[in-house]
């Protein structure tokens, strides 16, 4: 391990260690505080200094004759003496039978609880077997095992009887395949000797004959199912509850044989085939078959006085072991309840907190266990539980109430004397008349309401008094610290014993704890004063603390919002100077721009110096003025937020104004220009329209096709005529 892991490993185990340690501190004073009767408490004091531990309410001053101290009763009801022979009807292997106990909450009772098997103690044995398709090749060994089982049973006991069910799986699918045929014969059509497919069948009841137990097994044929887990706890849990038809004994040592090779279905399997009731606990047996199977999920096989083994081969010596294992544990324990196990035997065992184990104990042998019960809190009515050895019928019945009603025995004036006369005492404390509060009834109300009386002892609408003081009359009465101060302020929310520790110090010893704030003294400071008052870590080159830009705390800058440690040096999220201060610069070196008029008012944080040339090191800032020239200065931030010296340029940039002669002409010139293209582009767009028109009316004057006959009704516009006397001279 690392340095830093064995550090953090060992701080690990001391705070386990101081936790343990406080939490037993909590349990022995919670068992030890007492009351007392006697009321000593003084004016403002809270009546909790009347519950303490005897020595110390003595200390305060309450008579030892006043002090109430509680205990636990314990009453054995019934308690009928072991029994040595089984000869009895029923015989008794444990005592006590029934306890009550009366318990103070936090203070554990202990009784002894005596057992002892008794000779020849009847034992009933229910072998139940698992005849899926896996099991043929085991079938046979198991079949034999009936001599065995009755040989292992009478080196226990002469009183012993064996009985006999099968068990497969639930025939629905995916567990069983449920073609009709299927069912009738779920094996292999090889095998002659198969039976059809069933959850849980009863064979034989319980015997003492070894010859019906040998018939019924060997008359067993396998039959089959599709998956691998098996219906076991549905026959367990029938063979279990049908107690009348298996033939259970009401004395006797119930023990469950399971033969299998493979393991259960969990409740949650269930799902798969829609089977979602769960088990109700109940016989469900017809004609010695499990008639249920297919319609609940077994989810509990608990609380039942039965001991099931899973096994293949089952020999004396585990039936053996079986018996001289002695495990007293209980059922559900009612809420707030804890019972612990202490085994007085020559073989303990630690199998966990709620049982005690016991190993190789012989017949006839007694043992006991401490049994340790504890009520965590007060409780409404009565509660009980069942406390047994498993695989035995005996039982113990623990009931169990609480004691939580004070034992005041209170005078019976309605006017005591110590309640000035206008109330009666109740455990100590006044109960006043009507018209009368406070703590000892001496405060009259008359005819105002006490609801705004105690309405003025809250400090917003909070707790009365902030829970540390007494309402008298409208003003708070505040109680003792537990250190013997007193709290103060008008609501009692100050005191003076709560400020923050470091290094296990109040206000690190270096400090007054005032109203659960640290006042430090002289050269400390920090909110616990756990910081002498040096500044050497805070100083800068100029000789000031944090640039003036924050405090120093414990040795260290504490910078102002945006300025970054070490020192504040320079600010990543502050506004760019250069344009924040430009209206500044304008006018201290210009006389012009925003602050012209007030610029002494408006500038006083920024001292500035006309140069030819920089001497400040910081970055150069060129920024445009109200009269659009640009202005080339510098800054340097001094002690403070918004402190700075500037240098100037003597001159500023101004660009030369524009020619509006030029500007004018060369406007005018563009928009003329832009004009006799617009005028050229429409021509040609209307020249392009026309050419393409014209070459339409010319394909089309191509494709047309005219007749060469004269037209009958054509007349030729020119008409010829002759002058008859004219003889052409």
């Amino acid at each position: 391990l690392s340095v830093s892991t064995t550090h953090h490993f060992i701080l690990h185990v001391v705070c386990v260690y101081f936790l343990f340690y406080f939490l037993q501190v909590y349990v022995n004073n919670r068992k030890n505080c007492l009351s007392c009767l006697q009321n000593f408490t003084k004016p403002g004091e809270q009546e909790a200094v009347r519950c303490d531990t005897k020595a110390q309410l003595v200390k305060k001053g309450c008579n030892i004759f006043e002090i109430i101290a509680p205990e636990n009763n314990k009453t054995t009801i019934k308690d009928v003496p072991l029994s040595t022979l089984s000869s009895q009807q029923e015989p008794v292997q444990m005592s006590p039978q029934h306890v009550s106990l009366k318990l103070r909450p936090g203070l554990p009772e202990t009784f002894t609880v005596s057992f002892s098997r008794a000779e020849g103690y009847p034992v009933d044995l229910y072998y139940l077997m698992d005849l899926s398709y896996s099991m043929k090749d085991d079938l046979n060994n198991v079949k034999g095992l009936g001599q065995d089982l009755f040989a292992a049973l009478k080196k226990i006991t002469k009183d012993a009887t064996i009985g006999f069910g099968a068990f497969v799986d639930k025939t629905v699918l995916p567990y069983t395949n449920t073609n009709k045929e299927k069912l009738l014969k779920p094996c292999d059509e090889n095998d002659q000797q198969c039976q059809a497919a069933f959850g849980y069948r009863h064979v034989l009841s319980l015997t003492s004959s070894q010859d019906d137990f040998k018939e019924k097994v060997s008359s067993q044929f396998i039959s089959g199912n599709l998956d691998s887990p098996e219906g076991s706890l549905d026959a367990m849990m029938q063979a279990t509850v049908c107690e009348k038809i298996i033939g259970w004994r009401n004395n006797s040592t119930r023990l469950l044989v399971l033969a299998t090779d493979a393991g259960f279905h969990m409740a949650g399997d269930g799902k798969l085939a829609g089977i979602l009731d769960p088990n109700d606990e109940q016989c469900h047996l017809e004609n010695n078959l499990y008639t249920k199977s297919n319609e609940m999920v077994n989810n509990r096989l608990a609380n039942r006085t039965t001991s099931s083994i899973h096994f293949i081969l089952f020999f004396s010596q585990l039936l053996q072991k079986l018996s001289s294992k002695v495990t007293l544990t209980q059922d559900v324990l009612p809420d707030n309840i804890r019972v612990a196990y202490k085994p007085n035997c020559a073989n303990p065992k630690q199998e966990g907190s709620n049982k005690g184990v016991c190993d190789n104990v012989r017949v006839g042998e007694k043992i006991s266990f401490d049994v340790t019960v504890t009520a965590d809190s007060c409780m409404d009515k009565e509660k009980s539980f069942i406390i047994s050895p498993l695989g035995v019928k005996d039982r113990l019945n623990v009931t169990i109430s609480t004691s939580c009603e004070c034992q005041c025995n209170d005078p019976t004036q309605e006017k005591h004397a110590h309640c000035n006369n206008q109330g009666r005492i109740n455990c100590g404390i006044c109960s006043c008349l009507d018209g009368f509060v406070g703590q000892l009834c001496n405060c009259s109300i008359k005819d105002k309401d006490e609801q705004s009386l105690r309405a003025s002892c809250r400090r917003h609408n909070g707790t009365e008094c902030e829970g540390r003081g007494d309402c008298v009359c409208g003003r708070c009465n505040c109680h003792t610290t537990e250190k013997g101060s007193s709290y103060y302020g008008n609501y009692c929310e100050c005191d003076d014993e709560h400020c923050e520790k470091f290094q296990n110090k109040q206000c690190a010893g270096n400090g007054q704890c005032k109203c659960g704030k640290c006042i430090c003294n002289k050269n400390f400071q920090g909110s616990v004063c756990q910081c002498s008052g040096s500044t050497e870590g805070c100083q800068t080159e100029n000789n000031s603390v944090c640039y003036g830009r924050g405090t120093c705390t414990c040795n260290q800058c504490e910078c102002k919002e945006g300025y970054q440690p070490p020192h504040c040096q320079t600010c990543l999220g502050c506004p760019d100077p250069c344009q924040t201060k430009l209206n500044c610069i304008e006018c201290l070196q210009f006389n012009s721009g925003p602050f012209q008029k007030n610029c002494s008012s408006a500038c006083v944080n920024v001292s500035h110096t006309t140069v030819e040339k920089f001497t400040i090191s910081s970055k150069e800032c060129r920024q445009k003025d109200s009269e659009g020239c640009w202005i080339t200065f510098k800054l340097e931030q001094l002690l403070g937020e918004d402190n700075y010296r500037a240098e100037i340029l003597k001159q500023k940039d101004c660009p030369e104004p524009p020619d509006v002669t030029a500007i004018i002409g060369g406007s005018i010139a563009g928009v003329a220009f832009i004009g006799i293209l617009l005028l050229m582009l429409i021509k040609l767009l209307i020249y392009m329209k026309d050419l393409k028109e014209y070459k339409k009316f010319e394909n089309e004057k191509k494709k047309s096709r005219w007749a060469e006959a004269d037209n009958p009704l054509f007349q030729n516009a020119t008409t010829t005529v002759a002058n008859p006397t004219f003889t052409g001279e």
